[in-house]
């Protein structure tokens, strides 16, 4: 018995990145399947059933970042990795706010970008393994396995990624955890330099702003000096 392909969609509008990134990833054992417009890209990925979407962000029709927003308006877990000519924090942040697994930025590296996908694939289910809730002081109650809870009357939602960095802080709340070991064990990358550090600090940048009253001065998620970060558990 064989075991199932993994079903990835690309939505690229360059015929010879597409083409080429269909052929890259059928070789590397993927069903693929491939779209060249944000409209037609938007269709299948809601039509269909992937494992993965890889979505480029500058599109005729609709661009990466409206595709990617009304994806997540259906489905909170859909795995995301956009891929972008802008490389500035700005853009960055956009993407992953609106719930991208991770980003590349052009030019890529192919053997790179096929460690990302295989590291998102990996790391997929771990948002529903170990820890159903998570209290934070007396005010923050989360559900992590639907990526929703509560700040005193506030509702917060939290993407997969966000979840998944929670999660694993909250396990190791005894200690500081550094940042590489958040790439490793979150983001799925057996070395740190396959992907910027700054991806790390976006994430908790962002729960920080939905934690924190004052993501200034936090006192939950905490950064510990030349260590990395520790969840402060009241």
């Amino acid at each position: 018995m064989h075991a199932r392909k993994p079903n990835l969609l690309v939505i690229e509008d360059e015929p010879a990145i597409r083409s080429g990134l269909v052929d890259v990833f059928t070789y590397h054992g993927f069903s693929v399947d491939s779209a060249a417009t944000g409209t037609d890209g938007l269709e299948r990925a809601l039509r269909g059933k992937y494992d993965l979407i890889l979505l480029d962000v500058m599109l005729p029709g609709l661009d990466g970042f409206e595709i990617c927003n009304r994806i997540r308006a259906v489905d909170r877990t859909q795995p995301i990795i956009l891929v972008t000519a802008k490389s500035n924090d700005d853009d960055i942040i956009q993407g992953l706010t609106l719930g991208a697994d991770d980003y590349v930025t052009k030019p890529f590296s192919v053997t790179a970008l096929v460690l990302r996908v295989n590291a998102v694939l990996r790391r997929a289910g771990f948002a529903q393994e170990q820890v159903a809730s998570i209290t934070l002081g007396d005010d923050i109650v989360i559900d992590t396995r639907n990526l929703v809870g509560t700040r005193a009357n506030d509702k917060l939602s939290f993407t997969r990624r966000e979840m998944e960095a929670l999660l694993y802080l909250f396990l190791n709340r005894e200690r500081p955890v550094p940042r590489e070991e958040l790439l490793h064990k979150v983001w799925g990358y057996a070395r740190a330099a396959e992907v910027e550090t700054r991806t790390v600090d976006i994430h908790i940048a962002k729960l920080r702003r939905k934690l924190e009253r004052e993501p200034a001065t936090p006192r939950y998620l905490i950064t510990v000096r030349g260590a990395g970060y520790r969840l402060q558990v009241e």
